[in-house]
C-alpha cells in the first residue's frame, strides 16, 4: 500500500501513463529541432502542456511558463535568477531544503537572508515577516503549503506585503499544486515552483517556474534552444531562453494527461476526498496512547500530509516495521526539512508523515492505522 504521495504521486490515471507512451513510440522528435512533421507534432505537444498549464493555475500568458525537470530546478531558477549581491530575502523555518540550501548558498555570495520562525503548528504569522521587510528586501520565499505537517501558509496576505513593498512574491507550491486551487495572477504571485510528479498526477522529471511578466529573469544555463541560433549568448526570451537542451516531451505529455485528470473529476472534489482520509487517519492514530499528530489544530489549515510520532518508539523503526510486516509506504525521519521540525519540535527523530491519494481508499486507511496499532503495540513490548 502507497501512502508516500506527498514524495511522489503514485498511481498514475491511466491517461498519464498511456500518453508517455504515445509519446515516446509515435512521435519521438524533438520540438523546435526542425521542420518535419514529427517535430511540428512534438512542438504541438509542448505547447499543449502550457496553455493546459497556464489554463489550470489562471495565468492569461503561457509563454510565462518556463518547464523545468522537478520543482527544485524552479526554485534554483527563481532564485539564482533573480538575486545579487546586497539583496535581502524572507524566508521561514517551514522551508524545503530545495530552498534554504540555494538560500544558503546565495548567502555565502552576498545575499542577505532572513529566517522567520513559525508558531509549534507550522504557521508563520503574517506580522512577523512584516516586521523583517528592510529597505533592501529583495523576495519574500515561502512554501504554500508545509511538506511535514501540511501546514498552509497565509500566502494571500504575504502577497499583500509583497505588493506593499516592492519585493518579489516566490511560492514553491510542492505540496499546494493539485492539492488547492491557485490563481497566481489574483495572488499576484512573481514567481511559482511547481513539481509535476506529485499532486498534479505526472511523471517523474517534471516541473515548472511561471515568471510574473513584471519579474527580470536572467538565465542559469546556458545552451541550444532551437530559436536565435546566430547569438553568442543565450536569449533572454521567455520561454525559449530558459529551457536549454532537449525537453522530457513524454513527460510532458504525462503531465498534460495528470492536470486534465484533476480538471475532470474536479480540483475541490478531489481535494475533499483526500482531507476526509486525512481526517479519517488522524482520529484514529489520536486515539493510540503516545501517539501525537503535529501541524495546526483546525483541519482546514492543513493540506496533503499527516505526521506524527509514537512516544518512545524511532519513526524509522516503526516506518520499517509496517513496510515490512503490512507492506506500507510512508515516509519517516526529518523529509529534507530540519528547521520545520525544530520548529515543531521533533527535530533530530523527526515524524513518521502519511500522504494518501486520490486513489487511496477509506479502506486502505482502516488498514493502515490498525496496522500502526500493533505495531506500535510489538515495539513497545518488544523493549
Amino acid at each position: 500500500m502507497y501512502l508516500d504521495n506527498a514524495a511522489t504521486s503514485y498511481p498514475k490515471p491511466e491517461a498519464v501513463y498511456e500518453a508517455v507512451l504515445r509519446t515516446m513510440r509515435d512521435v519521438g522528435a524533438s520540438p523546435g529541432r526542425g521542420g518535419y512533421r514529427q517535430s511540428l507534432e512534438s512542438g504541438r505537444i509542448l505547447f499543449n502542456a502550457r496553455e493546459t498549464i497556464a489554463d489550470f493555475f489562471s495565468i492569461s500568458d503561457s509563454s510565462r511558463i518556463i518547464f523545468t525537470q522537478n520543482a527544485t530546478g524552479a526554485l534554483n531558477l527563481a532564485l539564482q535568477g533573480t538575486l545579487s549581491a546586497g539583496d535581502h530575502v524572507i524566508t521561514t523555518t517551514m522551508e524545503h531544503n530545495s530552498l534554504l540550501r540555494p538560500l544558503y548558498a546565495l548567502r555565502n555570495k552576498g545575499v542577505e537572508l532572513t529566517i522567520v520562525a513559525a508558531g509549534r503548528d507550522g504557521v508563520v504569522t503574517v506580522e512577523s515577516i512584516r516586521r523583517a521587510v528592510q529597505v533592501n528586501t529583495r523576495m519574500i520565499a515561502a512554501s504554500h503549503v508545509s511538506n511535514v505537517c501540511g501546514a498552509v501558509q497565509p500566502i494571500q496576505r504575504i502577497s499583500d506585503i509583497c505588493r506593499e513593498t516592492g519585493a518579489l512574491f516566490l511560492v514553491d507550491a510542492a505540496q499546494s499544486a493539485g492539492y488547492l486551487p491557485i490563481e497566481a495572477e489574483r495572488l499576484a504571485i512573481d514567481l511559482l515552483a511547481v513539481p509535476g510528479h506529485k499532486g498534479l498526477l505526472g511523471p517523474s522529471g517534471t516541473g515548472f517556474l511561471y515568471v510574473a511578466p513584471r519579474v527580470l529573469l536572467k538565465p542559469v544555463i546556458q545552451g541550444g534552444t532551437g530559436t536565435h541560433s546566430t547569438a553568442e549568448e543565450q536569449p533572454l526570451i521567455v520561454p525559449d531562453g530558459f529551457e536549454a537542451g532537449t525537453h522530457n516531451l513524454p513527460g510532458l505529455a504525462g503531465l498534460t494527461a495528470g492536470v486534465e485528470f484533476i480538471r475532470e473529476r474536479g480540483l475541490l472534489e478531489l481535494h475533499r476526498y483526500e482531507q476526509g482520509l486525512l481526517g479519517q487517519a488522524e482520529h484514529a492514530l489520536k486515539n493510540i496512547s503516545g501517539v501525537t499528530v503535529y501541524g495546526p489544530e483546525i483541519p482546514s489549515e492543513r493540506c496533503s500530509v499527516l505526521s506524527f510520532t509514537a512516544d518512545g518508539i524511532d519513526t524509522a523503526l516503526l516506518a520499517v516495521e509496517l513496510d515490512h510486516v503490512f507492506d506500507i509506504a510512508v515516509r519517516a525521519g526529518l523529509h529534507c526539512a530540519p528547521r520545520a521540525h525544530q520548529t515543531l519540535g521533533t527535530y533530530p527523530g523527526g515524524t513518521l508523515r502519511v500522504s494518501p491519494g486520490c486513489f487511496t481508499t477509506s479502506e486502505e486507511i482502516d488498514f493502515f492505522t490498525d496496522a500502526v496499532v500493533q505495531s506500535v503495540r510489538k515495539i513497545r513490548t518488544s523493549v
